[in-house]
C-alpha cells in the first residue's frame, strides 16, 4: 500500500510539472525554487519531494518585520481507535482497520511533504484512543500557497462603507433607532488584489507575519492542502480529506474556533474579547433579537457565504412585518364580517329548514345549520379584504426580491466577491481527481481538469428520469391521502353522531393533513441523499456549480412533496364530484367535495397544519438534536478520560473542546426552510392572511436560534467565498410569478349553480366568464407594476454603480501606465515615482459588462 501510494504521488507529480511563462519582476522577495525543479499541481497532489521553505523561508523573513508566533493549531484531524476490538475482529476486518492506519499514516506523511507542521495528541483510556493532528503552516508556506491559491489581501484601507435604510430613515425624521447597536472591533473595508509574492511589501500588514493572514484565509489555504492531498493510488481517487471522511479514516476535520464563547470574568468591558466573544454577546444573544446583526463581524469569522445567508435572513424577515400587519388587519375584518354578513346569518339561523342530502350511499340526511361553524370560521377569510390583500402580496414579493438584489449586489461589492464565481473560483478537488482530461481555462489561460460537456449533459438526463420517478411516488402517496380522506369522511359519517357526521369532511381533511406531513418528512430525507449521489455523479466543475444542481434537484421534489396537498385543496378538490343521483368516483369511492363553508377554510387549515407544524418541528429538532448531539459527544469524551483515570475538565486542550461540538452541516437546509416558507406565504396567502404573521415570529426565532448554533454549538466551519445566494435567487423568483397566478385564481373561487336537470345553469356560464376576466386583469396589473417596479429600482445603488465605474477607470489609468512604463525602460519592474499602483497588476477589480448592466 505505502509503495502504491508513493507510486501514485510520483506519477502526479510527474503529470503536474509546470513552468513559469515568464518572472514577472528580477527580483523577488520570497524566492520560489527554480521552473525546473517546482512541484506544484494547483489541481492535483500538493505533495512535495521537499518541504517549499529553504530559501523561500529565508526570503519571507527577509520580506516581512515580525517572526511569526508559534500556533496552538489551525486545522484539526481527529480518529479514534478502539484497541478491544483488535482482536475480537475476523481477518477482513482487521485488513481493513490496517488499510485505515495505512492510509492516514500516508496522508500525514504526504501532508508534511506539502510543508504543514503536523502535531499529534492523544487522549487514551483502557480501550478507546482519541487521536488529535494538529495541523499548522509557516509563513513561507502560507505565503506559498496564498499565491498559488489567488486568495485576496488587502491593499489600502477604506472608510466602512456598512448602511441600513432603515437606520438612515429613522436618523433623517429624528426618531431613536433602538435597533441600532455599537458593536465593538469593527472589521475594517479594503480595496484588495490576489496575493503575489514579489510584491509583498504592497499589501497592508505584510510586516507582521503574526497578523498578516487572517484566521480564515489559514482555514482557506489548509483545507485546500487536505482537499487535494493523496492517501494512496490517485487514479483509484484515493484522494483527499472528504473520502478519508466518507470512508470512516477520519472522525472529524475542522479549524479551530478562535477560544471560548463565554465571556471572561470581566464581562463584556474586557479589554481584549475574541471574535467569538464578540459574535456571542452582541448577535448570538437571545436579547438581542431587536438588534441589527453585525454581518460584518459575521463575514470575518465565518466567511462570506454564511454572512450572505444571515443577510438574506434578516433582509426577509424585515419585509415580513408589513406583510404581518397588513395580513393581521384582513384577519380582524374577516373576524367583523363573521357577525355581520347575511348568507352566513341565514344558514346559521335556518336551523331545521333545510335537510342535505347523504354523504354516502348509508349515510342520513344533515341539517344544513349543523355547517354554521364551518361557514362562519370561511368567513374569516372569504372576504373582498382578501382580493386586494392578495394583490398587495403579488406586489410585496415582486419588491422584495427587487430590493435584495440591490443589497446583494453592495455586500459584493463592499466584501470583494463579485467576480468571484466568474474568475476566482477554482474547480472542486473531487471533480479534479475524477476529470479524465484537461483543458485550458478560457478565462484564466490555465490548464484545468475538464469533463466533456455531452457527456455531463447525458447524465443529468438520467438523474432527471429518477427525479421524475421520485415525483411520481409523490404523486401517488397525494392520492393515496385523498382516498384515505374520503373513507374516513364515509366512516365518521356513519357514526349515528350527528355532531361527528356534520364535522366528518373536516375530521378526514384535518388528520389527513397530519398524515400527509408524516410523509412529507419521510420521503425528504430519503431523496435528500438520493439528489447528492446523483449530482456528484453528474461531475460538476465547481462548488457552486455542484450546489446549485443540488439545490434545484431537492427543491424540485420538496415543491412537489409540500405543496400538492395545498394545490389540489385550492384548483380541483369538489370540482369533480358531480350531483345528486350522478356523484363521479375514484377507485369506487365517491370523489372529495368541499363542505358548506367552501375549501378555502380547508386550504387555510391544510397551510398552518403544514407551514407551522413544520415550522415547530424544525425548530424543537434544531434546537434539541445540537444540544442532545453536544451531551452525547461530551459524556462520551469525558467519560473515557474518568476511566483513565484523569478530572473530566483536566487540562482540556482547544481541540478536544472543540471535538466535542456538533459538526456544522451548512446551509441548505436553513435556505430550504425559508424557501417553502416564503412559497406558503405568497403563493396560497389568499387563503390564510395571518401566514405572514407567522413567518415573522419564526423568524425572528430562527435568525438567533441559527446564530447560537454557529457560534456555540457547531464546530467552526471552513470560510467559503461567495457572491450571492446562488439560485436561491431564481427559485424565489419563480414563485413569485407562480404566486401571482395561483392569488388571482385561488381568491375567485365560486361554487357551481345548477339547474333542476343537474346541467350548468346561464349563472354558472356567466361566473366562469366574470371569473376568467378577472384572473387576466389581476395577473396583467401585478405584472405589469412589477415591471415597472424593476425599471424604476436599479439592481445595482448608483453609489455602489459609481464607485466600481471609478475603480474601473482606475483600472484603465494604471493600464496605461503601465504600456508607457514599458515602452521606456525595456519592461523592467521600476515602480513610477508617486504611483501608488503596480506596473504588473492592479488593485482595482474590473467589473463585467454583464454586472454594468444588472
Amino acid at each position: 500500500m505505502t509503495s502504491e501510494a508513493s507510486s501514485g504521488s510520483h506519477c502526479a507529480r510527474s503529470r503536474m510539472l509546470r513552468r513559469r511563462a515568464q518572472e514577472e519582476d528580477s527580483t523577488v522577495l520570497i524566492d520560489v525554487s527554480p521552473p525546473e525543479a517546482e512541484k506544484r499541481g494547483p489541481y492535483g497532489s500538493t505533495a512535495h519531494t521537499s518541504e517549499p521553505g529553504g530559501q523561500q523561508a529565508a526570503a519571507c523573513r527577509a520580506g516581512a518585520g515580525s517572526p511569526a508566533k508559534p500556533r496552538i493549531a489551525d486545522f484539526v484531524l481527529v480518529w479514534e481507535e478502539d484497541l478491544k476490538l483488535d482482536w475480537q475482529q475476523n481477518s477482513a476486518s482487521r485488513d481493513r482497520t490496517d488499510t485505515h492506519r495505512t492510509w492516514r499514516e500516508t496522508f500525514l506523511d504526504n501532508l508534511r511533504a506539502a510543508g504543514l507542521r503536523v502535531d499529534q495528541h492523544a487522549v487514551q483510556d483502557g480501550n478507546t484512543t482519541v487521536h488529535y493532528a494538529l495541523l499548522s503552516a509557516s509563513w513561507a508556506v502560507l505565503c506559498y500557497y496564498a499565491e498559488d491559491l489567488r486568495l485576496k489581501l488587502p491593499l489600502q484601507e477604506l472608510p466602512n462603507q456598512a448602511s441600513n435604510w432603515s437606520a438612515e430613515l429613522l436618523a433623517w425624521l429624528g426618531i431613536p433607532n433602538v435597533l441600532l447597536e455599537v458593536v465593538p472591533d469593527m472589521p475594517p473595508e479594503y480595496y484588495s488584489c490576489q496575493f503575489r509574492v514579489n510584491k509583498l511589501p504592497r499589501f497592508l500588514g505584510s510586516d507582521n507575519q503574526d497578523t498578516f493572514f487572517t484566521s480564515t484565509k489559514r482555514h482557506q489555504i489548509l483545507f485546500e492542502i487536505l482537499a487535494k492531498t493523496p492517501y494512496g493510488h490517485e487514479k483509484k481517487n484515493l484522494l483527499g480529506i472528504h473520502q478519508l471522511l466518507a470512508e470512516g479514516v477520519l472522525s472529524a476535520a475542522f479549524p479551530l474556533h478562535d477560544g471560548p464563547f463565554k465571556m471572561p470574568p470581566e464581562g463584556p468591558q474586557a479589554p481584549h474579547l475574541n471574535q467569538r466573544q464578540v459574535l456571542f454577546q452582541h448577535w448570538a444573544r437571545w436579547g438581542k433579537w431587536n438588534k441589527y446583526q453585525p454581518l460584518d463581524h459575521v463575514r470575518r469569522y465565518f466567511g462570506e457565504k454564511v454572512a450572505l445567508y444571515f443577510a438574506w435572513l434578516g433582509f426577509y424577515t424585515g419585509w415580513l412585518l408589513p406583510a404581518a400587519v397588513v395580513g393581521t388587519l384582513v384577519f380582524l375584518v374577516g373576524c367583523f364580517l363573521v357577525f355581520s354578513d347575511i348568507p352566513t346569518q341565514e344558514l346559521c339561523g335556518s336551523k331545521d329548514s333545510f335537510e342535505m342530502c347523504p354523504l354516502c350511499l348509508d349515510c342520513p340526511f344533515w341539517l344544513l345549520s349543523s355547517a354554521c361553524a364551518l361557514a362562519q370560521a370561511g368567513r374569516l377569510f372569504d372576504h373582498g379584504g382578501t382580493v386586494l390583500f392578495s394583490l398587495f402580496m403579488a406586489l410585496w414579493a415582486v419588491l422584495l426580491l427587487e430590493y435584495w438584489k440591490r443589497k446583494s449586489a453592495t455586500l459584493a461589492y463592499r466584501w470583494d466577491c463579485s467576480d468571484y464565481e466568474d474568475i476566482e473560483e477554482r474547480p472542486r478537488p473531487q471533480f479534479a481527481a475524477s476529470a479524465p482530461t484537461t483543458a485550458p481555462n478560457p478565462i484564466t489561460g490555465e490548464d484545468e481538469p475538464y469533463f466533456p460537456e455531452r457527456s455531463r449533459a447525458r447524465r443529468m438526463l438520467a438523474g432527471s428520469v429518477v427525479i421524475v420517478m421520485m415525483v411520481a411516488v409523490v404523486v401517488m402517496c397525494l392520492v393515496s391521502i385523498i382516498l384515505y380522506r374520503a373513507i374516513m369522511a364515509i366512516v365518521v359519517s356513519r357514526s349515528g353522531n350527528t355532531l361527528l357526521a356534520a364535522w366528518a369532511s373536516r375530521i378526514a381533511s384535518l388528520t389527513g393533513s397530519v398524515v400527509n406531513l408524516i410523509f412529507i418528512l419521510i420521503l425528504s430525507k430519503i431523496y435528500v441523499s438520493l439528489a447528492h449521489v446523483l449530482t456528484q455523479w453528474e461531475m460538476h466543475r465547481t462548488q457552486t456549480k455542484f450546489e446549485d444542481a443540488f439545490t434545484l434537484k431537492v427543491f424540485i421534489f420538496q415543491f412537489v412533496n409540500f405543496y400538492s396537498s395545498p394545490i389540489y385543496i385550492a384548483f380541483f378538490k369538489g370540482r369533480f364530484v358531480g350531483y345528486p343521483g350522478n356523484y363521479h368516483t375514484l377507485f369506487g369511492v365517491r370523489n372529495e367535495e368541499c363542505a358548506a363553508g367552501g375549501c378555502l377554510i380547508e386550504l387555510a387549515q391544510e397551510l398552518l397544519v403544514i407551514m407551522v407544524g413544520k415550522q415547530v418541528i424544525n425548530n424543537m429538532q434544531e434546537v434539541l438534536i445540537p444540544k442532545l448531539k453536544g451531551w452525547w459527544q461530551k459524556f462520551r469524551l469525558r467519560s473515557k478520560k474518568t476511566k483513565a483515570g484523569a478530572s473530566p475538565g483536566a487540562s482540556q486542550g482547544p481541540w478536544e473542546a472543540d471535538y466535542e461540538l456538533v459538526p456544522c452541516e451548512g446551509l441548505f437546509d436553513e435556505y430550504l426552510e425559508m424557501v417553502l416558507q416564503f412559497g406558503f406565504v405568497t403563493i396560497f396567502v389568499a387563503a390564510c392572511p395571518l401566514a405572514p404573521l407567522f413567518a415573522l415570529l419564526n423568524n425572528w426565532v430562527e435568525i438567533r436560534l441559527d446564530a447560537r448554533k454557529f457560534v456555540c454549538e457547531y464546530r467552526r466551519p471552513v470560510a467559503e467565498r461567495a457572491q450571492d445566494i446562488g439560485i436561491w435567487f431564481h427559485i424565489l423568483a419563480g414563485i413569485t410569478h407562480l404566486a401571482v397566478t395561483s392569488n388571482s385564481c385561488v381568491c375567485c373561487r365560486y361554487r357551481a349553480f345548477r339547474g333542476d336537470d343537474g346541467h350548468y345553469s346561464q349563472t354558472y356560464w356567466n361566473l366562469l366568464a366574470i371569473r376568467l376576466a378577472f384572473v387576466i386583469v389581476f395577473e396583467h396589473v401585478v405584472f405589469s407594476i412589477g415591471r415597472l417596479l424593476d425599471l424604476l429600482v436599479p439592481d445595482i445603488p448608483e453609489s455602489v454603480e459609481i464607485k466600481v465605474k471609478r475603480e474601473y477607470y482606475l483600472a484603465k489609468q494604471a493600464l496605461a501606465e503601465n504600456e508607457a512604463l514599458f515602452g521606456t525602460n525595456g519592461g523592467k519592474d521600476e515602480q513610477p515615482q508617486g504611483s501608488e499602483l503596480s506596473p504588473h497588476w492592479t488593485p482595482f477589480r474590473v467589473p463585467k459588462a454583464s454586472q454594468l448592466r444588472q
